[in-house]
């Protein structure tokens, strides 16, 4: 958690406005939300992964922070191609002259590429984003409120030392004798317990920070000022556009070759 949430404050990407570089995160997720084929989030991870080298981003940083990504879409992938059925039954892709048949295996794929294409531009862009700044220009240009923007950037801060604090609750557990050994069941029912131990200290620590935060006028209800203003600029719009360019490639590309399936089309 602390190593997806560190950001990384140089480079291209990490100059540009942070509602812009949202913007530009979710669109190609609306275009692979709307179909089912593997092609669409094929071509956008392929454009995505071309990109990277530009934006100033650690591609090994990068990767080590998609880790549990990829692990859910292989899971994810795995479930489905072995469990998942299309609506016929067999899902028939026209690649020009060559025709490609498959069942649930493509199905798997085509959702564990999509789960990548999803969620793999979000972690760029929280990889090149300060909290604070994504929680001013939230404020200063779409208007969110302060007590939502300001509060999500605390629980965001506080996420790291809820990681923090399962490890101490682990150890202190450790050292007072507390070991599942080889039961499965005292495993799940330690686990349980220490979860429970977690929400515990999380209310308090949200508590004392909610306190913290009323005392020092956040919801006084008082016009606030801004120490770090936020700007839209030329090439913020021109990252959103480039966004909208590469979904757009995608999606012709899928229905060129005729793998398009509309999640809610025929």
């Amino acid at each position: 958690m602390t190593a997806l949430l560190e950001p990384m404050r140089t480079g291209r990407l990490a100059r540009r406005n942070p509602v812009a570089k949202l913007l530009a995160a979710l669109i190609p997720a609306v275009a692979l939300i709307a179909t089912l084929d593997p092609v669409t989030p094929a071509v956008i991870l392929a454009l995505l992964l071309l990109a990277v080298p530009f934006t100033g981003v650690d591609g090994r940083s990068l990767l080590r922070r998609s880790r549990p990504l990829l692990l859910a879409a292989l899971m994810v992938g795995l479930v489905n191609a072995v469990f998942g059925r299309t609506d016929t039954g067999l899902l028939l892709l026209e690649l020009g002259p060559l025709s490609v048949t498959s069942g649930g295996a493509m199905t798997g794929l085509g959702i564990a590429l999509r789960v990548l294409g999803v969620a793999l531009p979000g972690v760029l862009v929280l990889a090149a984003t300060d909290p604070v700044d994504l929680a001013d220009s939230l404020v200063q240009q779409l208007r969110v409120p302060p007590k939502f923007a300001y509060g999500t950037l605390a629980a965001l801060r506080l996420l790291p030392l809820l990681g923090e604090e399962w490890q101490t609750i682990a150890m202190a557990r450790r050292a007072r004798g507390f070991d599942a050994g080889r039961s499965p069941v005292a495993a799940v029912r330690l686990f349980a317990s220490q979860v429970l131990a977690l929400l515990v200290v999380a209310i308090r620590r949200g508590t004392r920070l909610a306190t913290a935060m009323d005392a020092r006028g956040f919801d006084s209800g008082v016009p606030r000022t801004y120490a770090r203003t936020q700007v839209l600029t030329a090439a913020d719009l021109g990252l959103v556009a480039m966004a909208v360019a590469a979904s757009t490639l995608a999606v012709r590309v899928s229905v060129g070759i005729g793998a398009w399936r509309p999640l809610f089309g025929a």
